[in-house]
């Protein structure tokens, strides 16, 4: 199918969406908030190996405690921790989505006979050689999974120095010549319901596509801190189901290179919301599983697409220009942070970019 008829199909004009039979009509989901360590650059498969047992342990531990759930979030980087690395580091570190890491994974999604989601730092040597790409994932029962890159960085977090990972817009242009628009913004069918996932925040639009393409549940994960409102208001907004995962405070040893109080609130506060923004479950700083049970068949019945009047916005939308061009990553990869914000000062059309 060519990237134009993915483009005609994505959105339907009576106000549904595609399904597919659901396997039963009570739905059970939840957000495991866990501990976050980053992979030491120097130990990496020795770490890897520490973080996936927890992540392992963290999952039986969930499906254990307080009834079985049909869907388990966790939050962005539960396997490779984020720290201060070098870009070779970093590279060596990230996984790839056919190795034993994910196989394992997999394994604890078919014997639970569950979806599990989480973020991870990823490669693909022979698709997108030397490319971090940050991507979401999901192991569903079934023993396959699903991949989901994250659709754009957050700009000017970090004093002088800007994330180098590869996320679709840096590479847009290659990403949907070689997956077709469709993928830039998915929405995965399953039998518990039409579930997006994302790591991006501050982008209300992106969500608001999602619902457009018929998501019922959105999966947004957080390592660090987040906004609590830019959750909620994903299901106020677009009433439909938001998880957000985000990691617990660490008892014990800090992770390397980064403050458990951290901005955008710090560890903690994982939540579930149901539409209009209600909350439904929220844990506090430490590890613990959120659970809410819902009844997807009575709502699929009376969903529909948000109703967006887009023709007043339009002519806005058409006239507004990025603060830079997409696909610079597909002209250089920078070398370190510190390389990726020059580019970006270089690139930005906005006179005072801080």
């Amino acid at each position: 199918m060519s990237n134009a008829q993915n483009a005609e199909s994505m959105v339907r004009e009576d106000g549904t969406y595609p399904t597919v039979p659901l396997r039963q009509d009570v739905v059970t989901m939840s957000v495991v908030q866990t501990r976050v360590m980053g992979i030491r650059g120097n130990h990496i498969q020795q770490d890897i190996r520490r973080n996936l047992d927890y992540f392992l342990e963290t999952i039986d531990i969930a499906q254990g405690l307080g009834g079985r759930s049909d869907l388990l979030l966790f939050h962005e980087f539960p396997i490779t921790g984020f720290s201060e690395w070098t870009r070779k580091q970093h590279y060596e570190l990230s996984l790839e989505m056919d190795g034993p890491e994910i196989a394992e994974v997999r394994k604890k999604a078919q014997h639970y006979n569950c979806y599990i989601v989480f973020g991870t730092y990823a490669k693909d040597p022979v698709n997108w050689p030397d490319h971090i790409l940050h991507l979401m994932v999901m192991a569903k029962p079934d023993g396959t999974i699903a991949t989901h890159w994250k659709q754009r960085n957050v700009r000017g977090m970090f004093p002088g120095g800007e994330q180098y990972t590869s996320v679709i817009y840096d590479v847009y242009d290659r990403f949907v010549e070689m997956y077709g628009v469709d993928a830039v913004i998915p929405v995965e069918q399953t039998d518990i319901g039409n579930i997006a996932m994302s790591a991006v925040q501050f982008e209300p639009e992106l969500f608001r596509c999602m619902a457009f393409k018929g998501a019922e549940i959105i999966c947004r994960v957080a390592t660090g801190g987040f906004e609590y409102d830019d959750m909620r208001l994903t299901s106020y907004h677009n009433s439909l189901y938001t998880l957000i995962a985000n990691n617990c405070v660490n008892t014990g040893e800090r992770n390397p290179g980064f403050f458990d109080d951290a901005n955008f609130g710090g560890p903690g506060r994982s939540a579930i919301f149901g539409p209009r923004g209600v909350e439904l479950a929220k844990a506090g700083a430490f590890e613990s599983k959120e659970m809410a049970r819902i009844n997807m068949k009575e709502f699929r019945a009376r969903h529909r697409i948000p109703d967006l009047h887009l023709h007043l916005y339009k002519p806005v939308f058409d006239q507004y220009r990025e603060r830079y061009d997409h696909s610079g990553y597909l002209e250089k990869l920078p070398a370190d942070k510190r390389e990726a914000f020059m580019m970006f000062q270089q690139r930005s059309r906005w006179t005072h970019f801080w």
